[in-house]
């Protein structure tokens, strides 16, 4: 049987809720306020939450967000209200609600909405992260605020960030419910049939996942469809994991493109920018992928949370998450220790420079290039193969770094997907 919780503050809703509901084969569960909303939510998952927005004790919409925050909004919500506006329902979708009720509430729009959001239910937990999840660090904060702030708008964003970062994040985020999503995964689309891609993404939104990987005729697709998104009402978001300044400096990027992106461009921080948030995030991740049961019942122990927080995370989110996701698979009891986590963490590896084959008797050229081989590859293996923090480490502009490892034949792999 079913179950649906409703919380409303008002004892007649209530009752008047679990009657028609419970006369229609569903077990329901009443909670007055947020309070006892929360508590029933830590206990068991149910199949469904009708939530009340306004409540004395905590109103629903920060309910919701604490749900979404703490990786608990895993089961439809429909948000209820006798005084809603349109933007407290776009706010609640946003958030992560299923849809959103006026009351007083006619029995065939809430029977049919019940409905809907319990076969949309059925469908397994969702174990990605979103924007909500991200963390509660000050820059994060700001990130949200700042994406918040756009959120209306059909303007083109560029998004520039590390591999890794969470960018499809902020752009799911600003992504309106139920329109077209369109991320296309061959690039080669943007020059083959940019159009094509416009009318996929009508009313929506078309993401790209990293404009830095375009080769020039796909740029040029790009910078046409640019022109041209407005006849389709469509957002462009498209993330970019070098600065593409110095790009354009190097011509490997079309300058009218780039001032085209850059008009609204948002900055999306390195997980090792705000560090605190890791223990929370990895709960989070550990907690999805429980509820899904995609594996048995695991919890971290505080040591290996401190272990997490403090390792610096060079492949940003995507490497914590696959990180979690390894102990959550070969972790060998129901507490994931320090232990677990320290085999798991990739361990930095100093080779003597004699096992490299380093010989004294070349000339002092080869010599050189022998020994500035040894040492960016060193480095290029140590920061997760991030160009950007090895030209921090180095202590070379990205720029001269690239063509140091051109000169010395030291071939980069190609960037993973966020």
């Amino acid at each position: 049987m079913q179950q649906i919780l409703v919380v409303d503050d008002e004892i007649g809703i209530r009752e008047l809720l679990s009657e028609i509901l419970s006369e229609e084969g569903y077990q329901v569960r009443l909670a007055e306020n947020a309070g006892e909303a929360r508590a029933f939510r830590s206990r068991s998952r149910p199949d469904l939450v009708l939530l009340d927005i306004w409540m004395p004790d905590t109103d629903g919409i920060t309910l919701l967000k604490e749900w979404a925050s703490a990786g608990l909004l895993t089961m439809p919500v429909v948000m209820m209200s006798g005084h809603g506006t349109i933007d407290t329902a776009v706010e609640a979708t946003r958030i992560g609600a299923y849809d959103f009720l006026e009351k007083p509430i006619a029995l065939q729009k809430l029977l049919a909405t019940v409905g809907r959001a319990l076969s949309h239910g059925e469908q397994p937990p969702r174990t990605a992260l979103s924007l909500a999840g991200l963390g509660r660090a000050p820059l994060v904060v700001d990130l949200k605020l700042r994406l918040e702030r756009i959120a209306n708008l059909r303007t083109p964003l560029l998004l520039t960030a590390e591999p890794g970062c969470g960018v499809e994040l902020c752009a799911r985020f600003l992504h309106p419910r139920n329109a077209p999503w369109v991320a296309p995964e061959m690039t080669s689309v943007l020059a083959d049939g940019p159009l094509d891609l416009l009318d996929q993404a009508r009313e929506g939104t078309l993401f790209v996942r990293d404009v830095t990987e375009l080769n020039k005729m796909e740029q040029k697709g790009l910078l046409l469809l640019l022109g041209k998104h407005d006849r389709y009402n469509v957002r462009v978001i498209c993330g970019a994991s070098r600065p593409l300044p110095e790009l354009v400096a190097q011509s490997l990027f079309d300058e009218r493109l780039y001032t085209m992106l850059s008009a609204t461009t948002i900055r999306v921080p390195s997980l090792r920018e705000h560090k605190e948030d890791v223990p929370d995030l990895a709960n989070l991740m550990l907690s999805r992928m429980v509820e899904a049961k995609e594996v048995p019942p695991r919890q971290f122990s505080t040591a290996a949370l401190n272990a997490l927080r403090n390792y610096d995370w060079p492949g940003n989110l995507a490497q914590l998450q696959s990180v979690v996701q390894t102990l959550a698979l070969t972790a060998l009891g129901e507490q994931i220790d320090l232990d677990e986590v320290s085999r798991a963490l990739p361990q930095p590896v100093s080779v003597p420079l004699a096992a490299h084959d380093l010989s004294l008797d070349l000339p002092l050229r080869d010599a050189r290039d022998a020994f500035e081989r040894v040492y960016f590859e060193h480095h290029i293996t140590k920061e997760g193969g991030n160009i950007s923090r090895v030209a921090e480490s180095v202590g070379l502009e990205r720029t001269h770094l690239y063509r140091k490892l051109k000169q010395l034949g030291i071939k980069l792999a190609r960037k993973p997907e966020e």
